[in-house]
């Protein structure tokens, strides 16, 4: 939509009294407006980041925006909650029918990658660490809904594993989990490089430890 487009779609909404009483409901200005936040939060960070900036980019104006979300807060979460989303419907659940052990658990590390879907994950996780003390809510809703669904998409898939036979009874799962997700920012720290084989790396290093033996050769 052009900005000429969303500014009659403004005025449409100013005269018909769909602006009062809440949230209008025109898709396309709230995608705008998530947009652009979700690209001034990766360039900008929160602190930085303007609700001036935010409309310039979106082509609408504060009082549009404000119809919507009554903080610069509130709109964040709702950006946030957007990509957690994307990233959900971007690929279907793990088949654990279908893959070899080894294969099950190295597809659920590869979708640990911050970077799955969102290649300015790093800077947004970064940006939000720096934010913990000041607005400690922005992490809790990363962790709480980006964060803990990935690991726990991967601890199910070991609890599985184990179900099958195929991990050890006595593995520390929680420590596994917590190194394959580190390792995504490890990598990143070490060489600023996009991630390719991480999982691949990862997997080959773990695998053999927490393994039934008959099945540690299965790569």
């Amino acid at each position: 939509m052009t900005r000429d487009e969303r500014a009659a779609r403004e005025k449409d909404e100013k005269t018909s009294g769909r602006g009062t009483g809440g949230r209008p409901r025109d898709p396309a200005i709230e995608e705008a407006i998530i947009r652009a936040t979700r690209k001034r939060l990766i360039a900008d960070g929160y602190a930085q980041m303007t609700i001036g900036d935010i409309v310039a980019d979106a082509g609408v104006t504060r009082p549009t925006l404000y119809r919507r979300w009554a903080s610069k807060y509130d709109l964040v979460v709702d950006a946030l909650a957007y990509g957690f989303t994307a990233q959900r419907e971007a690929y279907p659940d793990i088949d654990m029918d279908e893959l070899t052990a080894v294969e099950a658990f190295r597809e659920a590390v590869r979708r640990l990658d911050p970077r799955y879907h969102n290649a300015g994950a790093m800077a947004l996780h970064g940006n939000f660490m720096a934010e913990a003390d000041r607005v400690p809510g922005l992490l809790e809703q990363l962790r709480e809904h980006g964060v803990g669904p990935r690991c726990d998409e991967l601890m199910n898939t070991l609890k599985g594993l184990q179900r099958r036979g195929e991990v050890r009874e006595d593995a520390d799962l929680e420590t596994v989990v917590t190194l394959c997700f580190g390792s995504y920012f490890a990598d990143y720290l070490r060489t600023g490089q996009p991630g390719a084989g991480v999982a691949d790396r990862v997997v080959g290093s773990l695998w053999p430890t927490i393994a039934v033996s008959t099945h540690c050769n299965e790569q």
